[in-house]
């Protein structure tokens, strides 16, 4: 049997809508995408949700949208130690510095405990990251950030459908990102979008992913082609043409867009899937502690499931790479776990942190892994992966 890490849906209807965009020639981002980005809104319950080229863009953008709310270039931005890389250099690419914490093992996500001693007079933002899709804690980071006065921006990209305590992930803090990539519960190949509740900030999104020009309207018609914008010359000049803030390239293509329409519609059926293969998985995996453990899903929390992570425990006389190995014998295909990025990453090696400094990630990135829990896998393949493990410890 063969169990893959990922899959990608592109449904009929999304086809028949691509083919209908390619036939009328306007590729770039439209209609589509604002349907997108209402789509998506209604699904997370925001006000706003604007679309952009990918999950890091989405991050960058989102925290590039501080410096029209009183940031500064080299002002820091607090994130977990343990995240895919995209979230420390999106701070990097916004023009901020990244303050690491460490994580609970327990968990995978940031120690709020450790928030408070991180923060300094140049702290501007928060940004917890919902691993795997299950939700960092909420409650304590939005009372640090009321605290002391912070952003807090939440790193969604695996979040989809997760719910902290009756809450959407993606609606609880001051805006959100969340990744559109393949391996995503809800996909547009690639792509990412931001929500918020702050019209303000929306608008300023985006003119940020169309190079900073002061075209921000929710519906704006001058970056499809139209030319009959009653905006475009007032005060004399063409808008299209001015830029009022450093900006990116980040717009979604209506191709893209189209796709995430389609899968916006099948989210519920895909969710539902995804569930089912993770609370089977955590019921099955107690038994195989302490050499091997996983995260739990605690009153409150409801996780949106993007993969299903392996701890290798200490008391293992076996390596990660020797499950990983065994695992991919049988057919089963994993990912290593996320490194922690301050001192297992080489490239953020500038900033000075040291290896011992986050010792809980730093174990998570050399004990961990992850598998797929994607919605063409169903529990005959949850079975195969666990009597697969169980032959795996009987040998070792």
């Amino acid at each position: 049997m063969k169990v893959p890490f990922g899959t990608m849906s592109i449904t009929q209807e999304a086809r028949g809508l691509i083919n209908k965009i390619l036939a009328g020639g306007n590729v770039s981002q439209g209609k589509y995408v604002r349907k997108f980005e209402e789509e998506f809104a209604k699904l997370i319950g925001t006000k706003e949700a604007v679309a952009v080229s990918s999950g890091t863009d989405a991050d960058t953008l989102a925290l590039a949208v501080l410096y029209d709310f009183g940031a500064k270039r080299g002002d820091e931005v607090i994130t977990t130690a343990i995240s895919f890389v995209a979230t420390g250099n999106a701070i990097l690419h916004a023009g901020f510095r990244p303050v690491f914490v460490d994580v609970e093992l327990e968990t995978l996500n940031i120690n709020p405990d450790k928030i408070e001693e991180a923060i300094s007079d140049k702290t501007r933002a928060i940004m917890p990251v919902h691993l795997m899709g299950k939700p960092a804690n909420m409650d304590k980071i939005m009372a640090i950030a009321k605290k002391h006065k912070l952003f807090v921006v939440e790193d969604a990209a695996e979040a989809h459908g997760t719910m902290y305590r009756g809450k959407n992930v993606g609606a609880i803090g001051d805006m959100a990102a969340f990744s559109l990539y393949v391996a995503h519960m809800i996909s547009t190949i690639e792509g990412g979008i931001v929500t918020t509740n702050n019209p303000g900030y929306a608008e300023v999104l985006r003119s940020l992913r169309s190079h900073g020009r002061s075209c921000n309207c929710k519906t704006c018609i001058m970056n499809t082609g139209a030319i009959t914008c009653s905006k475009r010359f007032k005060g004399g000049k063409d808008r299209r043409f001015i830029f009022e803030r450093v900006g990116y390239s980040s717009k979604m293509n209506e191709l893209e867009a189209a796709i995430g329409v389609a899968n916006i519609k099948m989210w519920p059926k895909y969710l539902r899937q995804r569930r089912e293969n993770l609370l089977y998985l955590l019921k099955h995996f107690k038994k195989f502690q302490p050499y091997l453990f996983t995260i739990s899903e605690e009153k409150g929390e409801f996780i949106g499931p993007h993969a299903f992570p392996v701890i290798i425990g200490s008391k293992a006389k076996f390596s990660r790479d020797e499950f990983v190995g065994y695992l991919s014998k049988n057919g089963i295909d994993s990912r290593s776990m996320f490194l922690s990025m301050p001192t297992q990453c080489p490239g953020f090696g500038f900033l000075g942190y040291k290896l011992g400094q986050f010792p809980v990630a730093e174990y998570i990135g050399d004990n961990g892994l992850h598998i797929g829990l994607h919605q063409d896998l169903r529990i005959k393949h949850m079975n195969f992966f666990i009597s697969v493990t169980e032959r795996f410890l009987k040998k070792n």
